[in-house]
């Protein structure tokens, strides 16, 4: 059986950690998002996104700018603006949501069709470009976003909207006489229909996902290589024109697909709907398939911070220990398809495996691609930087050293805010009589048990502290509620002791996949220590796997579930040159920079550079090195403080 998400308005969040970036979501990030929608941001990529709704609706005259999938960008923000306005009522959100709401209708067609790309640039072209054409994709975020807004103001126009197109698309496409066979380039629509069906109870939406997922690589010929050969067809990416099946999953049928392919965002979030549609239909085969491409992403095909996706080239997987720092894509959405698939595996399997996998994009590559002042972003994350050679029209042109202000691509910034909004739903989940506790953010949830409501408080610092205390406030009744407690990878020690009372006594836990259970009784606090004693985690020395020929003869840092990195700001220029001595314990502690971090400093050394005369490029001299001392910040808040050298790899010294 699944585990359900708690509701975003049963959950409240007080973590100083997460709410830092949380509050810019209400007070700064869709505010601005808004005024680059609307074209009014200085200096930011042209958007057009509004207007080219006030333009297909007939408001206005003019023309479609912007790229094929331009009114995603509208969905995600609407759907942001949902999982605030269902964790806290806003009267002005609401209003503008509401208004966008009604521009979406204005601009849909009499049979239920909007696309303003369509409507106003290739109105015959609907449907006949499904390799690059996007529009399902685009129905996809906006049935997301029609389901939570629905969820959150319980109003039912946006859902009407959603279901008038979807209702279109369910009479095109399918395995039935007289309709056609298509699948979407760009997965997306797939797990959205099984959002839809969920809202609905309408079987022919969970019908359509499962088709579009079974049809997928499957016939005698390749449908988007047949496509491309009909007469008069439009090539909207140049970059595409040597189209391979690879790059949307379709070179063969998924349940035989063994390995991550092509374009990382297109993978997970089909892998999405592959793991929903398993579980709905009970289909084991589906899910053993899901299981296989996961372990090959995390074994084999994902950074450390649980970026995928390592080519700049087409956004793309490329082969197993491919991972290179320096010109690596990792692109934000990629982190974030990432971290739903693994929510949903967990949500499955209660395994808590997809815990941490979840769990490390979240804290690492996801935070990374968003500033602390919520108005600039990353849609790449390398884990090397030198702000030099990241220069347009050569091979790292996809690297940014410095966050941006918005892109003409812009698919990331909204992704992030609406990931951050619903974070609730990746703290806790619930099935019969059981509560799981999946993240360890400070903040109460109240959820309905079969036996009763149960209502936990959370306080805990985490990341910067491995203690978790557990107040149960309530719990049903009495006797029959547990409590599940994912048990992260990184925990050196687990110890769990329950105070009611005056009496303090071990918990009586079972281990089982990674999480511990035992008894959720009201009036009982449970104190869980990671560690074999309360305080921060311990900073730990990671090695890739030798055949990851980027990081050999390197290390990392972590501690808890963040990766580190050394930034420029605190170790100069010249990171290259630097070797970080792991034969010495590093060393943690708190610093006021950043909005407040742990900082960790280890001893190092560093090439002198002094022996070296210009214009010498090549010379016999002998390497000589001087002692440092390095630090290192959390990889999430680098290139906060100005333009810089980062490396989250760095040389080991060697010890021999």
């Amino acid at each position: 059986m699944k585990a359900h998400t708690a509701n975003i308005k049963d959950v409240t969040i007080s973590s100083r950690f997460w709410n830092k970036y949380r509050k810019l979501v209400r007070k700064e990030i869709l505010n601005y998002q808004w005024e680059v929608m609307n074209d009014q941001i200085e200096g930011a990529p042209k958007s057009h996104c509004i207007e080219n709704f006030r333009i297909a609706a007939g408001e206005k005259n003019g023309k479609f700018y912007g790229a094929v999938f331009q009114d995603s960008d509208a969905a995600k923000w609407l759907e942001a603006a949902a999982y605030c306005l269902e964790e806290q009522p806003d009267e002005e959100l609401k209003r503008r949501a509401d208004e966008l709401i009604s521009l979406i209708g204005r601009a849909q067609q009499p049979d239920g069709y909007f696309n303003t790309y369509y409507i106003l640039e290739d109105p015959l072209g609907r449907f006949t470009n499904l390799r690059e054409g996007h529009e399902l994709y685009t129905l996809g975020h906006m049935i997301e976003a029609a389901v939570a807004y629905s969820r959150a103001t319980q109003e039912q126009k946006f859902l009407e909207i959603v279901c008038r197109m979807a209702d279109l698309v369910c009479e095109t496409f399918g395995k039935e006489e007289g309709k056609r066979t298509g699948m979407p380039g760009h997965p997306e629509i797939e797990l959205a229909l099984v959002k839809l069906y969920d809202a609905t109870g309408k079987k022919r939406y969970l019908e359509l996902a499962k088709y579009f997922v079974d049809v997928r690589g499957t016939g005698e010929k390749n449908y988007f290589l047949e496509e491309m050969k009909r007469p008069g067809q439009k090539f909207l990416f140049p970059e595409l024109s040597d189209y391979c099946p690879e790059f949307a999953q379709a070179h063969l049928p998924v349940r035989e697909q063994k390995t991550a392919e092509g374009h990382a965002v297109r993978a997970v979030y089909l892998y999405c709907a592959m793991a929903d549609l398993a579980e709905k239909y009970k289909d084991r085969e589906l899910f053993n398939a899901c299981e296989t491409l996961m372990e090959n992403i995390v074994s084999k095909r994902m950074y450390v911070t649980g970026g995928i996706g390592s080519s700049g080239i087409l956004e793309r997987f490329t082969t197993d220990y491919d991972l290179p720092n320096e010109y690596g894509y990792s692109e934000s959405c990629a982190s974030i398809g990432l971290a739903l698939f693994a929510r949903r595996m967990l949500l499955i399997t209660k395994d808590g495996a997809y815990g941490d996998i979840m769990e490390r994009a979240l804290y690492n590559t996801v935070l990374a691609g968003i500033s602390q002042d919520g108005k600039h972003f990353f849609y790449v994350n390398p884990l090397s930087c030198w702000p030099e050679s990241c220069m347009e029209r050569t091979s790292k042109e996809h690297v940014k050293s410095i966050r941006q202000k918005w892109f003409g691509v812009a698919c990331c910034p909204a992704n992030i805010s609406r990931t951050l909004a619903s974070l609730g739903e990746y703290i806790y989940s619930y099935e019969k009589d059981t509560l799981y506790l999946n993240l360890f953010v400070a903040g109460s949830v109240s959820v309905m048990l079969e036996s009763g409501e149960t209502e936990l408080e959370i306080r805990t610092d985490f990341p910067w502290s491995n203690k978790v205390e557990i107040e149960v406030k309530r719990a049903g009744v009495s006797g029959c509620a547990k409590l599940a407690v994912r048990i992260p990878e990184y925990a050196e020690a687990f110890h769990v002791e329950k105070t009611s009372g005056e009496n303090d006594l071990p918990a009586d836990i079972r281990i089982e996949k990674g999480y511990a259970y035992f008894p959720c009784e009201a009036g009982t606090v449970y104190t869980v220590l990671f560690g074999k004693e309360e305080g921060s985690f311990r900073p730990r020395f990671l090695h890739a796997n030798p055949e990851v020929r980027e990081d050999a003869g390197k290390v990392c840092i972590a501690c808890g579930p963040l990766i580190y990195a050394a930034e420029e700001a605190d170790n100069g220029k010249y990171l290259s040159s630097v070797y970080v001595d792991t034969s010495k314990p590093p060393r943690i502690h708190w610093e006021d920079i950043l909005g407040g971090t742990l900082v960790i400093e280890a001893d190092g050394k560093k090439i002198v550079r002094e022996n070296w005369k210009s214009p010498e490029l090549y010379a016999e001299h002998d390497e000589k090195l001087k002692d440092i001392k390095m630090t290192f910040i959390p990889y999430a808040y680098w290139n906060n403080r100005g333009e810089g050298e980062m490396e989250v790899w760095v040389k080991e010294y060697p010890d021999f």
